[in-house]
């Protein structure tokens, strides 16, 4: 896509910024409003005079504009050109067109007129190279320019694989440091130097005060530029500014071959298989748009240090290279960081747009090192944009991870190799799984409308891992209408208690506070009519492994082992219990000694346990006791003590086989109270009398 290019009548009112792809569907819209508003205006139409309308065969109708629009569903984005007291808020709608054209259409809201080829206009399209004017500001539309590796005006009389041979040949051996920025290689007319990074810092300016000047601005610049392209105009600017004889500015992006061999500095004459310009801008809007020299770009790449190259002007023969015209010199800073991986600042220019530079015109070294200058400052600004986007990959994926961890547990990781602590190991856990009640039958009812539904579950899922992150915890999984947590990595929680010994249960006691604050958001919801799930929850603690597991095509960080099987397994339990949250003897054993701590001894506990009976799940042989976390409702049908007291007593007589009495026991019970029911129901079926061989074990198969 081209570029349009704003040149105000003031110094420094100027920015050249790309247009967006007309696949994207996008429009852009001019004016003093802010860059980067989030919130698109709209935009009306002037209607225009249809005289006023260019109508020339290059030119589509507004009707294939407006249908152009509705197909592609634009939205609209902001440029501001804040310093042009005559252009408003909201003055010109930029439409994209194919074959690298813009239609321009005045907004209701501009107040002064949009001149074109002389005349004042409501609606008119551009083509590359042509411009409008809105008050002091000039519009240009300009393509962007391309790649060149045509080098043969440089090395005449060489065949192609001898010119390149020529260009990538490396110097003779090691270099010292100090020597690191004298002549790498020559071709015919053609000089390359590289500036080694060290080097390069122990230079002094000769221009000390104005570069420094350059520099402090520098932050101010880059602070407030909202994204990428903001960054990179704003940076290309500035090295316009600070380099006089610098013609043309680019930041490109290049996927380079690795040198042939380690410890061999001879490059590979392989060319990079994609290269992309970033950002170009040049000194004059009218002047001829300069290629890009790929060869520069990619020794610069490979070497991993900054590259001069000279050449003959044409008044020495008639020579260019990077077939551009006025413009005898070319200099490449590789950007080095994981951010900028492949990124690069490309700076072109003549000696005879520097000030007092006539005299050096036939002198490469002193030409050389004067350039010397440009190429370090260029490596100052190259340093901060690769820290200002390593800190926002940064910030990236800190955000990324916290939809998995906590803010707690991401500040005690940070600083951390992730690569290291997100490696599998065995550690002890509490294990939580949610699944929502009458997902099956609400799915059935809606299937007609499974966006809506799908919403409905991420909703009622998201009160269950919202209180999984605020509790430390991990988000483990989601298996449909189901979601699966975990406590006790990658590090080990601590109790709010700072006397409490009991470090152990610090995971437990984490998993149980966001299991009754899940069930009772859940239920509140349910009965205000918000939701139309209920929701079932297992807690199962224990030894398992927890990190990074996989295959070697897929990955996700998650727990495996016979306590997460378990904890699935009495989720599925609340079913036939018909209670909201279960958990296993370990779970319970650190819950209960935790409440037994003096800071809940002048208070009633937060938590009550009810211990429902021994069982034996589906798939595992040994039985285990599970104990009902009763979370109180505030209503009418919340357990007392007593009753909690009464049906365990009703189980310990149940499961010694003294059926009679424990139905007397258990009757005594509310009728609401589901537990009790799973009892009575079997001593029925045996006519209260307990069957041989009988091991106070229920049974639940698949």
């Amino acid at each position: 896509m081209p570029d349009l290019i704003a040149q105000g009548a003031g110094d420094g009112f100027r920015w050249r910024k790309v247009l967006p792809e007309l696949v994207a569907g996008v429009d852009v819209l001019l004016g003093r409003q802010p860059s980067g508003s989030p919130d698109p205006v709209p935009v009306q139409s002037t209607g225009g005079n249809p005289a006023d309308t260019d109508t020339a065969d290059s030119e589509p109708s507004e009707r294939e504009i407006v249908l152009q629009r509705d197909r592609r569903r634009t939205r609209t984005i902001h440029w501001q050109v804040g310093w042009d007291q005559s252009i408003s808020r909201c003055h010109a709608i930029l439409t994209i067109l194919e074959n690298d054209r813009i239609q321009v259409h005045q907004d209701a809201r501009g107040r002064n007129p949009i001149f074109f080829r002389g005349r004042p206009r409501d609606r008119f399209v551009v083509v590359p190279g042509e411009h409008f004017v809105i008050g002091e500001t000039t519009f240009t539309l300009a393509r962007r320019p391309g790649f060149t590796d045509d080098v043969g005006h440089v090395m005449r009389g060489q065949s192609i694989e001898e010119r390149a041979a020529d260009a990538s040949t490396p110097r003779a051996g090691p270099i010292p440091p100090s020597q690191r920025s004298d002549m790498v290689g020559s071709a015919e007319g053609v000089t390359e130097m590289a500036f080694d990074a060290s080097v390069l810092r122990e230079r002094d300016f000769r221009d000390t005060r104005r570069r420094i000047q350059l520099l402090a601005r520098l932050p101010d610049i880059v602070a407030g530029s909202v994204d990428d392209e903001e960054l990179l105009v704003r940076v290309s600017d500035t090295l316009l500014r600070a380099t006089p004889s610098a013609s043309a500015v680019a930041i490109v992006r290049a996927n380079v071959p690795e040198p042939m061999g380690a410890g061999d500095e001879k490059l590979s004459n392989e060319h990079p298989s994609e290269m992309k310009v970033l950002h170009y801008d040049c000194r004059e809007n009218g002047a001829q748009q300069h290629s890009v020299s790929s060869r520069l770009v990619t020794t610069a790449l490979q070497r991993r240090e900054s590259v001069l190259h000279l050449w003959e002007t044409e008044r020495n023969g008639g020579i260019e290279f990077t077939a551009a015209e006025n413009v005898d010199w070319a200099f490449c800073v590789p950007l080095r960081s994981e951010a900028c991986a492949g990124w690069a600042i490309y700076v072109a220019g003549s000696r005879a747009l520097g000030s007092n530079w006539k005299e050096l015109a036939d002198d490469s070294a002193t030409l050389a090192d004067r350039l010397g200058d440009d190429v370090k400052f260029a490596e100052v600004v190259g340093s901060l944009i690769s820290g200002i986007r390593q800190t926002s990959h940064f910030q990236q994926r800190h955000l990324a991870m916290r939809r998995f961890f906590a803010p707690v547990v991401l500040d005690a990781l940070s600083g951390q190799d992730p690569q290291s602590w997100l490696q599998p190991r065995q550690c002890d856990l509490s294990v939580m799984f949610c699944d929502l009640r009458g997902f099956s039958r609400t799915s059935e009812m809606q299937s007609d409308q499974l966006l809506l539904l799908l919403e409905q579950v991420s909703a009622a899922l998201g009160v269950m891992t919202r209180h999984i992150l605020d509790t430390g915890g991990v988000i483990g999984d989601f298996h449909g209408d189901a979601a699966m947590g975990f406590w006790g990595w990658p590090i080990e929680l601590q109790l709010s208690d700072p006397h409490s010994d009991l470090s152990a249960s610090a995971h437990v006691v984490a998993s149980v506070l966001a299991a009754a604050r899940a069930a009772a958001g859940i239920r509140m919801d349910y009965a205000t009519g918000q939701t139309e799930f209920r929701c079932g929850i297992g807690i199962a603690s224990g030894s398992a492994v927890a990190g990074r597991i996989g295959t070697v095509d897929q990955v996700k960080v998650t727990a495996f082992g016979p306590v997460v099987n378990l904890a699935s397994r009495l989720e599925g339990l609340t079913k036939h219990f018909g209670v909201e949250v279960l958990m296993d003897h370990a779970s319970a054993s650190s819950l209960q000694a935790w409440l037994g701590q003096d800071e809940f001894t002048e208070e009633p506990s937060p938590f009550r346990l009810r211990k429902l009976g021994r069982v034996r799940v589906a798939g595992m042989k040994i039985p285990v006791d599970v104990y009902q976390l009763v979370v109180p409702s505030g209503g009418t049908q919340d357990l007392t003590d007593s009753q909690i007291d009464a049906y365990e007593q009703g189980w310990d007589e149940f499961a010694k086989g003294d059926w009679d009495s424990a139905y007397q026991r258990l009757l005594e019970l509310p009728a609401w109270d589901r537990p009790k029911d799973v009892l009575l129901r079997l001593i029925l079926q045996h006519h209260r009398i307990a069957p041989s061989g009988w091991e106070g074990v229920l049974d639940f198969p698949k």
